[in-house]
């Protein structure tokens, strides 16, 4: 990935990137844009690309041989660990290849329950 200055919005570090990573994280981005609840917004922290609802949501980013998602929760990848079998994962992140996101489905997924667990928090 390019290094330059932090970038300040989503779109300056997509303009950063190169392909096939950006089109890969553009549509990951189009998804979480879908799916999110209303009162998402978007942000660069730590960063990286990220959506917060309620706190921290999810996150994004692209390295040299993957691209990475960040539910920012263990508890989530403990929770859908049969479903993200075929990726690399540790206990924050979600790997995939650089030409290819997750399933919607599987997104879908992980957006409501970290939706939960941050309204579950805010309580």
């Amino acid at each position: 990935m390019k290094k330059s200055a932090s970038p300040a919005t989503i779109d300056e570090y997509l303009a950063n990137v190169p392909e096939p990573h950006r089109s890969t994280l553009n549509k990951l981005r189009d998804i979480i844009r879908e799916l999110a609840p209303p009162g998402t917004t978007e942000a660069i922290s730590y960063g990286m690309p990220t959506f917060k609802y309620k706190g921290g949501l999810i996150a994004f980013g692209a390295f040299t041989k993957h691209c990475s998602l960040f539910p920012m929760s263990g508890r989530v990848i403990e929770k859908f660990q049969t479903e993200l079998s075929r990726y690399k994962t540790s206990k924050g992140t979600i790997q995939f290849p650089v030409d290819q996101p997750p399933p919607k489905a599987l997104i879908r997924k992980i957006l409501k329950e970290r939706v939960a667990q941050n309204e579950e928090r805010k309580r």
